[in-house]
């Protein structure tokens, strides 16, 4: 009888692992190849002025040819059925090429051999989707190059026969005009707020010309033919149909028109990444709801195919932004996804050339940031798929250090830092810490690449770096670190770049961090930094160093006086105290300025990271830290996303509630001046009235009672 039930789940499980692989058959494809080729589709979408805009970098396309294998073992022959993108044969090693067959209804032979189906296709993606009663198409199959690269498969959501991966599409919505008015010889449309759409003019009549411009802001649409963006269509219908446009960033439209020509309407559809939001924060301070609310729509409308920086301009994928683009992913919508598609899209294929963005500072920005999604997600698989080419970009950067052994701009490097008036010439200190991050990068992806060699290689890089470092650029006189060495010479300065991220990299003891906290930081004297880019990291070592209340005060000051004027997204930059008239220009343009820019909705991070205080402190949040600060609110509540669901937090003057997720790793951290009173968990008594509680309990609420 036992004998019996044994051979009976047997065959419930084969049967069941059949009906399941034929259900779970997916499109698959070289690994980061989607990537690669959407993000090379969206950044050839920009245009400027009517005309196309290309990058100023390579872009890589998909390979061209890929030929897919799998290992079959089978007792009799099955039915099988095949879809491809592209050009293709199949064939067995054993068999040969397969000829005059119905691509959904062919036969495997019997016996053991090797399947494979060489694509070609060179203007999307080569990708097959494959099912049999046994064998379907998922990761375990091999993809090859003709690299001589044998590596496994990637696949995604694809699962419909007639929707393969280059049909990949953003979700639309139609969206109507808010106010509609005549504007000297043309209508000038309103949409109520900034959008990312398809202009629709509904039923486009007649023969003759229309020139849509397109605003930001109500001057920029005004202002025709000095307007970033605009299109100029020649219309030819004697019976009225439907035009829709190609994607625009814009709140207004400026729209005129031979007087041949006429239409019922303009219209949108709204082109969106449908996503959850998952994190959320609300407080006492209504203006803060307000600035919180528009960061976290303007993230929303950057957040893309790949995270590009503005939807106007450039609306393209650049690492630096796309850095504090996956750190406010992991506290709005923890969207993996578009994550990895960026990094995959910003790196290409070999060989390496030039710096990512052609920017010294992007190659590091981008090794770091693949460190930082395994933190959060805990995506090992991720890590191993891409650490060859992670691995190739560091031995780039690594063959391309001064006869010092120091990171320095060479002709054809483009070392950016900011938008701002500093020296970038020689070894600067700023691109000396970001190489010795993205060592110590390195070295936790090869642990997890199970790459032991490069893995010591990189810790052994890291320790001498970080010690060089310190030993050129640490000045105890100005109890900082110096700008840079130009021939040999240091400079007498400290800028808040180097300092602050010095901060933020845990590079420094606490001795240097309140020295650098006074002489820098919180010094008035030092450059100040005028970009949201570079605000982000600034109001972060804030933060880092217990200056919430200063944050606050900032946020409220800065992104507050982007509400008062009017905006409705966050902008690439401003300043409060250029003239009215002046607000819209940038690279000598009057309205050159991107007012809806990812690193404009820093915000969204902020909150999340610093005031709810929620971060891991193991891949994955199987362990993290909750350190709540009010920072001079008198409550706040909201939630922070993990792979596990949403840690939620709660706190005023007087109490702070916590709900913890499955993870069991927790632990919540705060001042009392008084013993406080915990519902629940271990309490342990540290230092200057200092507490923690450890969050051991899955799914739990924890509540403390504090003064």
């Amino acid at each position: 009888m036992k004998r019996y039930l044994i051979f009976l789940v047997a065959i419930i499980c084969t049967l069941s692992f059949k009906v399941n692989a034929e259900q779970q058959a997916k499109w698959i494809y070289y690994p980061g190849d989607f990537d690669i080729w959407l993000c090379k589709e969206l950044s050839l979408k920009r245009t400027e002025r009517n005309q196309a805009y290309p990058t100023m970098w390579r872009l890589d396309p998909a390979y061209g040819i890929v030929v897919f294998k799998k290992q079959i073992s089978l007792d009799k022959p099955e039915n099988a059925s095949i879809w491809v993108d592209g050009k293709y044969y199949i064939q067995t090693n054993k068999h040969g090429i397969f000829y005059d067959y119905d691509p959904q209804n062919f036969e495997l032979p019997a016996g053991d051999y090797e399947l494979s189906v060489c694509v070609e296709n060179y203007q999307t993606v080569p990708s097959i989707l494959f099912k049999s009663k046994s064998y379907v198409s998922d990761n375990t199959w091999i993809a090859n190059s003709r690299n001589n690269d044998d590596v496994s498969a990637s696949s995604w959501i694809f699962t419909e026969p007639s929707l393969p991966p280059s049909t990949y599409k953003l979700a639309t919505t139609p969206i109507e005009a808010q106010t509609v008015k005549n504007e000297g010889d043309g209508v000038l449309i309103d949409f109520g707020k900034n959008t990312f759409a398809f202009p629709v003019l509904n039923g486009l009549k007649g023969s003759g010309q229309v020139q849509l411009y397109y605003g930001e802001s109500k001057e920029e649409a005004l202002a025709k033919k000095l307007a970033e963006t605009y299109d100029i269509i020649t219309v030819n219908n004697p019976v009225a149909k439907n035009d829709t446009l190609p994607t625009k960033a814009f709140r207004y439209i400026l729209v005129v028109k031979d007087p041949s020509v006429s239409f019922d309407k303009i219209s949108a559809l709204y082109e969106y990444l449908p996503v959850e939001y998952k994190g959320t924060f609300s407080c006492s301070d209504p203006l803060i709801n307000d600035i919180y609310n528009t960061s976290m729509y303007t993230f929303h409308l950057a957040t893309r195919e790949c995270h590009i920086d503005g939807i106007k301009r450039d609306r393209w994928v650049w690492s630096g932004d796309a850095l504090q683009s996956y750190l406010m992913n992991f506290y709005t919508f923890f969207d993996e996804d578009v994550n990895t598609r960026t990094l995959w899209g910003l790196r290409g294929h070999d060989p390496v050339t030039t710096h990512i963005n052609t920017i010294l500072d992007y190659s590091f920005y981008w090794m770091i940031g693949i460190y930082y999604h395994y933190l959060y997600t805990g995506d090992a698989s991720f890590i191993k798929q891409i650490y060859p080419r992670m691995l190739g970009t560091m031995n780039f950067c690594l063959n391309r250090l001064n006869e010092n052994g120091l990171a320095e701009g060479l002709p054809g490097d483009w070392v950016f830092i900011d938008w701002a008036p500093i020296d970038k010439e020689g070894e600067v200190s700023f691109e000396q810490l970001l190489l010795i991050q993205s060592l110590k990068a390195m070295m936790e992806c090869a642990e997890i690449a199970q790459d032991h060699a490069t893995k010591e290689k990189m810790q052994k890089l890291y320790d001498s770096k970080k010690k060089e470092f310190n030993r050129i650029f640490w000045s105890d006189d100005k109890k900082a670190f110096l700008h840079s060495r130009i021939d040999g010479k240091l400079t007498d300065y400290a800028t808040r770049y180097t300092n602050m991220f010095a901060i933020l990299f845990n590079m420094v003891d606490q001795t240097k961090k309140q020295e650098i906290k006074e002489s820098v930081i919180l010094n008035d004297s030092i450059l100040q930094i005028t970009t949201p880019y570079m605000k982000f990291y600034e109001l972060a070592a804030l933060c880092e160093i217990g200056e919430q209340a200063k944050v606050l005060k900032f946020v409220k000051d800065y992104w507050g006086g982007m509400l008062e004027r009017g905006a409705t997204t966050f902008w690439e930059a401003f300043d409060p105290t250029a003239p009215e008239d002046k607000h819209y220009e940038m690279y000598g343009r009057p309205f050159g300025k991107s007012l809806c820019h990812a690193w404009g909705a820093n915000p969204v991070y902020l909150f999340g990271r610093y005031f709810l205080g929620v971060y891991p402190t193991a891949s994955g949040y199987k362990e993290y830290i909750i350190e709540p600060n009010l920072g001079g609110l008198k409550w706040m509540k909201g939630t922070v996303p993990t792979p596990e669901g949403v840690i939620s937090v709660e706190m005023n003057t007087k109490k702070i509630g916590v709900t913890t997720t499955a993870n069991t790793g927790g632990i919540l951290k705060f001042k009392s001046k008084r013993t406080p009173k915990v519902n629940q968990g271990t309490l342990i008594k540290g230092d200057n009235n200092e507490y923690t509680l450890k969050l051991d309990k899955a799914n739990s609420y924890y509540e403390v009672l504090y003064k």
